[in-house]
């Protein structure tokens, strides 16, 4: 067993007295060694927590939504590794959700009502919906960074359309003109892969809302709907990007870390309701997703993660629609390829978890550019309600994360996107009115 963490954590259980060293939440223990294919660990008996810094739950069960989407890896591997029973959530439920949409609607009658109580979840979205839906959300980590890609049918690879978008604005001049615009699908409004792909569009001089028609739709659907020309271009996560190359029916464009380095993407919500009524329970799904991101991270782990991730319960496709992203291996479809990409998913390394404010901050601030939210919004004091930092660093500190890498700042700084533009956290008026196309 690697051993990379810098203390050591005695792990018990209520059949023998084995102990063993917990690898910086990364390697494999006692109840999270390898078991080969699909099968997960064994689980402890309920109410038992393997570890003894675990906190005391309020309760075992929590019922948690993933799309079918690699980001939500951690979710899955803290089920199907072990993690979320070894500190004593022996009951959670990893609940697959067939769109984003209906990841809201559960998550706003939450799991009495037959819903969902928390869910990986496009990082925007817990605003809007403490915002517009008037459901209290909290942020308590962010899942990864990097991981998603803007792909385009096969037939614009004449126009040679990759980082820039203004290779397709005579292309959708044209189509406007001959009331045949050009159809891009992203995943929900005001979600990450909205605003990428708004981002990209305007960079180029195209107005998403004006000259182009930018629908919603469920990321499963997606080469389905390319290969039926529905739509013409979409910007998703993987494995569907992948999937889009695998059948030869169109090629990335784009991945979107070159976008914007390491850019924020998924996140680890709950109910706020939730998390206050069970603050240790939710420090225990906390620990456990920190750990399953720090896994996912390993590069030995990868093809596991990917093989487990595949099998139908979770995604339902194959492994090699997965495999070769997740070690940052890129082939985009139009001949290009890249071993060992510089901006690949990340789940732990580099902060990926770390839920910056200032990320949260750019978000509101796109989400009020494209009139998603008023003018008038409250950034920093939605941002100080939502986004819950603090439980991130108990939780990182609890299964021995040093503070050396914990963040000290809830700000990474002034961003700079890959044309050129700027974004400080501390002057979002500024960065908003420099922006030539915008809904506001």
């Amino acid at each position: 067993m690697k051993n990379i963490s810098r203390r050591k954590f005695i792990l018990t259980t209520t059949t023998a007295a084995a102990a063993s060293i917990l690898a910086h939440g990364c390697s494999s223990g006692s109840n999270t060694a390898s078991t080969g294919g699909n099968a997960p660990s064994a689980a402890p008996a309920a109410n038992v927590s393997t570890v003894a810094n675990a906190p005391k739950v309020e309760t075992t069960k929590a019922k948690l939504g993933f799309i079918a989407l690699t980001d939500a890896a951690p979710l899955i591997i803290a089920k199907e590794k072990g993690f979320f029973a070894k500190y004593g959530m022996t009951d959670v439920e990893v609940i697959k959700q067939k769109s984003w949409t209906v990841t809201r609607d559960n998550l706003k009658i939450g799991s009495s009502g037959g819903g969902i109580d928390g869910a990986h979840i496009l990082s925007p979205m817990p605003y809007l919906m403490t915002i517009n839906d008037k459901v209290p959300m909290y942020i308590l980590a962010r899942l990864n960074t990097n991981g998603q890609a803007i792909s385009v049918a096969n037939k614009f690879k004449n126009l040679n359309v990759k980082l820039e978008s203004k290779a397709l604005k005579e292309a959708a001049s044209l189509a406007k003109a001959e009331q045949k615009a050009l159809k891009f699908g992203m995943t929900f409004p005001g979600g990450t892969h909205d605003l990428w792909m708004r981002y990209w569009l305007a960079a180029g001089g195209i107005n998403p809302d004006q000259d182009v028609v930018l629908s919603p739709v469920p990321p499963p659907q997606m080469v389905a709907n390319m290969k039926v020309s529905t739509i013409d271009s979409f910007c998703v996560g993987e494995p569907w990007n992948a999937q889009l190359v695998n059948q030869k029916l169109g090629y990335s464009a784009l991945v979107t870390g070159e976008l914007w380095k390491d850019h924020p993407e998924k996140a680890f919500a709950m109910r706020k309701d939730w998390v206050d009524q069970n603050p240790n329970a939710a420090q225990a799904l906390l620990m456990a997703v920190l750990e399953a991101q720090q896994w996912c991270d390993r590069a030995e782990n990868k093809e596991e993660m990917c093989k487990i991730c595949s099998d139908r319960k979770y995604f339902n496709v194959a492994v090699a629609d997965i495999l070769e992203r997740s070690k940052g291996n890129i082939d985009f479809g139009d001949g290009r390829t890249e071993q060992n990409f510089s901006h690949p998913m990340k789940f732990w390394v580099d902060n990926a978890s770390y839920p910056y404010k200032s990320h949260d901050i750019w978000f509101l601030t796109e989400e009020i550019r494209w009139g998603y939210l008023p003018k008038d919004t409250k950034v920093q004091e939605i941002v100080n309600q939502v986004n819950k930092e603090d439980l991130w660093k108990q939780a990182a500190k609890a299964i021995g994360v040093a503070d050396a890498e914990i963040p000290k700042s809830s700000s990474r700084g002034i961003e700079t996107f890959f044309d050129g533009v700027k974004f400080d956290p501390d002057k979002p008026e500024e960065y908003l009115q420099s922006l030539k196309i915008k809904k506001v």
